[in-house]
């Protein structure tokens, strides 16, 4: 299956800002069943971009714009093939021992320790004995029982939570999206010594079965399982990743793989809007006109001196 990838980042600001420095993570990985064909990225004001693989195998885009401006917009656009991953090898109790045999002589400890989203807390701990998520009969039965109570559990409302909100907030919700979902799956996961992972992405939707927000970013996870390695779930739809999930980064958590991240000067209030387009394809999409609009603006907080895009130019995935 191919997918033709759309992703439109525009901040509108009230008053010139200047020296900008940005990061952009939205290259598609090619691993496994996803393969990348093409990507490319367009700044305006233009700019010259350079990009870096991270530690974690990560495509990382980034450049500057020196000069004056109110209005930035990022254009991202892939062609990714997408091949139906490989059927799940049953587990049994067994696995239990060889999943602690791997995280005791493996390089996991990242993905088991806390993170700055995905910690430990007395209400993470409250919903685990609610839910009676625990180790259970073989660690696959054990991560997809879990996978189905937190969907279960969350009712799925966009814009009540917001990009740097802990998951306390959504716990006391009950509700939120899919940030909330995967980093409250992770916390749990990692309670268990099952080493877990945020990946970052988009997914080609299905409106029959999928809750998620069309027209936005969206996150899921990979936990660490024996004789299978890494196998995606997605707590918020009660999916295991399949060809229609496109991955761009993986990380401890949100903090590590954000879309987009930088630093600029100058004192403004602005605009956030997103925009994703997925779409079933043989070709790359051809780019429509930028009308510099789109259907939602989210306010960003007022900017004075160098300030940090994680918390001042993000919108939370969907």
């Amino acid at each position: 299956m191919f997918y033709a990838i759309r992703h439109t980042t525009r901040f509108q600001y009230d008053k010139p800002v200047t020296e900008t420095v940005m990061e952009v993570r939205k290259h598609p990985r090619t691993e496994g069943n996803q393969r990348c064909l093409n990507h490319v990225l367009r700044v305006t004001p233009r700019a010259r971009v350079f990009s870096y693989r991270d530690y974690l195998g990560n495509i990382v885009h980034h450049f500057d714009v020196p000069g004056r401006y109110t209005r930035l917009v990022l254009v991202a656009e892939s062609l990714v093939e997408l091949e139906p991953p490989a059927e799940l090898i049953p587990l049994t109790a067994d696995d239990w021992a060889e999943l602690d045999y791997l995280v005791q002589h493996g390089d996991y400890w990242e993905m088991l320790t806390p993170s700055h989203f995905a910690r430990p807390s007395h209400e993470l701990h409250q919903l685990r004995m609610e839910l009676n998520i625990q180790r259970e009969a073989d660690p696959l039965t054990t991560v997809l029982a879990a996978k189905q109570k937190i969907h279960d559990f969350f009712e799925y409302q966009p814009s009540l939570t917001r990009v740097d909100s802990p998951i306390e907030e959504a716990i006391r919700l009950r509700k939120g999206v899919c940030q909330d979902f995967a980093h409250i799956y992770i916390a749990i996961m990692r309670e268990l010594r099952i080493p877990a992972r945020y990946v970052s992405g988009y997914l080609f939707h299905n409106r029959a079965i999928d809750r998620s927000a069309e027209g936005a970013t969206h996150a899921w996870v990979e936990v660490l399982l024996p004789k299978n390695g890494w196998v995606g779930v997605d707590p918020t739809n009660r999916l295991v990743a399949c060809e229609r999930h496109v991955r761009t980064a993986i990380g401890r958590d949100y903090a590590d793989v954000p879309p987009t991240r930088g630093v600029y000067k100058g004192e403004a209030k602005g605009e956030l809007s997103v925009t994703v387009r997925v779409t079933q394809s043989e070709a790359p999409i051809e780019a429509p006109a930028d009308s510099g609009l789109s259907d939602q603006w989210v306010p960003i907080s007022e900017a004075e001196g160098a300030a940090d895009y994680f918390h001042q130019q993000q919108q939370q995935q969907q």
